[in-house]
């Protein structure tokens, strides 16, 4: 029987998309090779034109995204050989090849800070009991409440201002016979000590009656923000009680710890935005008043003040808020970040040459934003560097230089290569299991931390399961030092290590560019100096110190 027409038609489509999807994988030069060639050369092994650190022995497809890999034969060397990956056209297509060029702008960085509202110090006055005495009365019963200059404030009974006035008045009554000017003026003074105004020794001297009360009045206008445990009515306090504490609100200063590294980029008068936490909240605009010149030497952090006028009463005394300081970093020659490899010993881009060519570039870094890297050495403006699929090229260069071997990771330096062999199918887990890890020990859960170990465990089982070559690399011992404790300071130190590890498969695997976890790095790190974590979200919270130091470290890109 003979096959219909639309069969025939159907396997005429097949036989056609699959030529077509063989030469489509495959890179240019072995494309180059067939054409033609008198002889059929041996195959040197398969790889994915996806995802070109993914390679067998045999044919197959790629564990990642499912293409054929496609025959790699002898004298060639995949996409290109040593330094300079030479892509097919349709190869680029099918990575997502993407480039811009490097230029000099205006590089500006946005350095956020989380701070507190305190009190003007310069008015801000701790109002004491002069005299030992009872409190008679309080014209001020709550905290919080506005009171005007001068205006009452407590009123009490004194028998140590009784006494004085009876001193002033019998020196004073018996006139220089018996007293000398100076024994009387040691007398108005005591009374000033005790509380007197002039007015007040003014009337004694008029009316000569004693009068054993005294009022405690506020200095300024203002706010008070503490109440003596004593002040209540009825109460005896002694010389030197705290009665009140008065403020004038109208006038705050927001105040951030900056750490060691950010200092040089500060500067008095620099602009900061404000906000609070207060949902719809408008943004408030101040500026940097002061900068201590003291460092903390446990936190090495330096305090910065801003001033903000607050007459609207928009904040409030001892309001957490969060500030944004605008840093103008001068002109420079940049490239977006993205374009920016750490899989070496030096920072590398790949910069993009005629005829679908792309060289790996060491590079100098200078100063950076959120944005771009400063270019100090090794590229010049209106140069194309690659921003997307850098890390493909990186692999297959790396694949170039020594084929079908694994290459080594330092994490100790930071600087992380995947192995030829990896599958990063099998890494995500491992990686999402470290976040979890993390997050247990930013918020100080060694319960949580030590019930998460068993998942860590298990996706290293996974992991090696897929790439047997780790289980004799450093990462298995880190895997093995993890610790439950006893206490979190032991549980921190293998983990850190660990977490510093994986961190950087992460990057080099580019899970942090597909939205599977967020990078981020301590500057002080209490085991390596500078250790790096995972998390699921981008809410800093650092698993080395905890709630000690929450917010030390940074986004890594």
């Amino acid at each position: 029987m003979r096959p219909g027409p639309t069969l025939v038609l159907l396997a005429v489509v097949a036989a056609v998309a699959a030529t077509a999807g063989y030469f489509v994988g495959r890179p240019a030069t072995a494309m180059a090779a067939t054409v033609g060639a008198p002889t059929e050369r041996r195959i040197l092994y398969y790889q994915s034109p996806m995802h070109p650190w993914i390679t067998s022995p045999e044919p197959g497809q790629c564990t990642i995204c499912g293409m054929n890999l496609a025959p790699v034969y002898e004298g060639d060397a995949g996409f290109g050989s040593g330094e300079v990956v030479k892509l097919s056209d349709a190869t680029a297509a099918v990575i997502g090849v993407a480039t811009t060029t490097a230029h000099e702008t205006d590089l500006t960085r946005r350095l956020r800070v989380n701070g507190i509202f305190e009190i003007d110090h310069t008015r801000h006055r701790v109002l004491s009991a002069r005299v030992p005495g009872r409190i008679e009365s309080l014209a001020v019963d709550q905290v919080g409440q506005t009171v005007a200059a001068d205006a009452p404030l407590a009123v009490l009974y004194s028998p140590a201002m009784l006494t004085a006035q009876r001193v002033y008045l019998e020196r004073l009554i018996a006139g220089p016979g018996a007293f000398s000017a100076s024994q009387l003026a040691e007398a108005r003074e005591r009374l000033l000590d005790l509380g007197a105004t002039e007015e007040d020794i003014a009337q004694l001297s008029e009316t000569r009656e004693t009068n054993p009360i005294v009022t405690v009045r506020a200095p300024f206008s203002g706010t008070v923000t503490v109440r003596g445990e004593k002040a209540y009515p009825g109460a005896y306090v002694a010389e030197g009680d705290t009665l009140f504490q008065l403020g004038d609100l109208d006038t705050l200063w927001f105040v951030f710890d900056a750490y060691e590294s950010d200092l040089d980029l500060l500067r008095v008068g620099q602009p900061v935005t404000l906000t609070t936490a207060n949902p719809g909240a408008e943004p408030h605009f101040a500026h940097i008043s002061f900068i201590d010149p003291n460092i903390d030497a446990m936190t090495r952090t330096a305090r910065v003040r801003v001033v903000v006028n607050n007459r609207s009463r928009t904040f409030r005394h001892r309001q957490t808020a969060t500030g944004e300081v605008a840093i103008d970093l001068g002109r420079a020659l940049t490239v977006p970040r993205s374009a920016v490899l750490f899989t070496r010993e030096q920072p590398v881009v790949f910069v993009a040459l005629p005829d679908q060519a792309y060289a790996a570039r060491p590079v100098r870094l200078g100063r950076a934003n959120a944005e771009a890297y400063e270019i100090r050495e090794g590229l010049a403006a209106g140069e194309a560097v690659v921003t997307r699929a850098a890390l493909l090229l990186e692999s297959q260069a790396q694949l170039a230089l020594v084929p079908m071997a694994a290459h080594p990771m330092d994490t100790m330096t930071g600087h992380a290569v995947v192995d030829a062999h990896t599958d990063i199918a099998a890494l995500e887990p491992l990686v999402l299991a470290a976040a979890d890890a993390a997050a247990a020990l930013g918020h100080d859960d060694l319960t949580a931390y030590a019930a998460n170990l068993p998942a860590v465990h298990a996706a290293w089982d996974l992991y090696v399961a897929a790439t047997p070559d780790a289980a004799g690399g450093p990462l298995a011992e880190r895997v093995n030092a993890l610790s439950d404790g006893p206490t979190l300071d032991e549980a921190r130190e293998p983990f850190e290590i660990f977490s510093t590890t994986v961190a950087d498969l992460a990057r080099a695997a580019g899970l942090h560019h597909q939205g599977k976890v967020v990078v981020f790095q301590c500057p002080m790190s209490p085991v390596l100096g500078t250790g790096r974590w995972v998390q699921r979200d981008d809410d800093l919270r650092n698993p080395f110190f905890g709630a000690a130091m929450l917010t030390c470290g940074e986004r890594l890109d």
